[in-house]
Formats: structure tokens, sequence, C-alpha cells
């Protein structure tokens, strides 16, 4: 059974809920799935103003962790169509893992959201796949099997770089159910390629 860590930025929950349902495609392909955050580099009395989200459930997570498991899937909303400045602060933390080569040969995807249907979500993902590739995961998306990314009846996340969703400018749309479809695809799948490769 792989063991995969799904591994978060989230400001505002959005990204925290696509985590859920990322973990439970995991569990649903047989293997052990870990949610953890990444975590808040903001003050906190500056997040309560901004009303940030931050009664998460999820332990924070230590760069260390990333050796411990067989695949890591990360979630990040876009900021400017780049990953979040937290999820870029920890990841640079990983130079001694780097080193060493710790975690060459694990699997990795990329999950997002943003505020618009074209506010960054392709981008982000794709910036964040050549620091993965650094480090040298191997990186595995959300393919085209999953037929849902293949409409344009509503307003939809999801691309074959990765799970995502959009949070309305003022925050308030949240996942539908074709995104947290898409989440969930997205985990097994990745869970599967994990088992095969640690086994």
């Amino acid at each position: 059974m792989a063991k995969i860590l799904v591994l978060y930025y989230s400001s505002y929950g959005h990204i925290e809920r696509l985590a859920e349902e990322v973990a439970a495609g995991v569990r649903a392909a047989g293997s052990e799935a870990t949610v953890k955050r990444v975590p808040e580099t903001v003050p906190e009395d500056i997040a309560r103003k901004s009303g940030f989200k931050l009664d998460q459930k999820a332990p924070v997570a230590k760069v260390d962790d990333l050796v411990d498991y067989d695949a890591v899937i990360f979630g990040t909303p876009t900021r400017f169509g780049n990953m979040a400045g937290q999820m870029k602060n920890f990841i640079d933390q990983a130079g001694g893992l780097w080193m060493k080569g710790s975690l060459i040969g694990k699997v990795a995807g990329v999950f997002t959201s943003s505020a618009t249907q074209h506010g960054g979500q392709e981008s982000t993902i794709l910036t964040f796949l050549p620091v993965l590739m650094h480090l040298g995961f191997v990186i595995a998306g959300l393919p085209y099997s999953f037929q849902g990314q293949m409409g344009h009846a509503e307003v939809m996340g999801n691309s074959p770089y990765g799970a995502s969703t959009i949070a309305g400018g003022d925050g308030s749309r949240q996942p539908s159910k074709l995104d947290l479809e898409g989440a969930r695809f997205q985990g097994k799948h990745i869970a599967e390629i994990a088992s095969k490769i640690s086994a």
C-alpha cells in the first residue's frame, strides 16, 4: 500500500476542501492518505482581518515529512499565476532534501484554485512543475480519462495538468460537484501510479 501525503495551503478553505477530496481518491485506490498543510506566514492579526480560515484541522507539516511518503500531491491557490508564497516558502526549505536526493522517484501532482475561470489555474500548476522536477519527483496530472474536464455547460475547473476550482472574486463560490470529482480522480490516479512504482 502506497503512502500519500496531500500537502496544501488554503487561505479561505477552497483548497482545503479539494484536499479532502484528493485524500478520498487516494483511499479509494487502497492507499494511505495523510493530509497536512504548510505553515501560515501571514501574521495572525492580519489573517483574521482578511477573513482567512484559521480553524483548519489538518496538522502543519515539516519539510522533512516529505521523505516519509511515496507520493506528494500539492494544493495551492494561484497568486498572480503562480503558487502561493506560503507554499513556495515551504518548498524553498527543501534544499537539504534536494542535496541528498531524498525525493527522487517519488510521484507528485498539483491541484489549485483561482478567482476566475482564466485566473491562472493552468499557469500555477505549470510553474509549480519545474520546482518538483528539480527535486526529482515523477509528475502526474489529471488525464483525459476523467471525462469531467471535457464539458462547457457550466463554469468549471480542472485541466490535464491537475484538478482545480474557481472561488469567485469574493471567494463565495465553493467547489462544484465536478471540481470535487476531478480532485478525487486525481488522488486515485496518483495513488495507483505510486503503488506501482513503490511495489
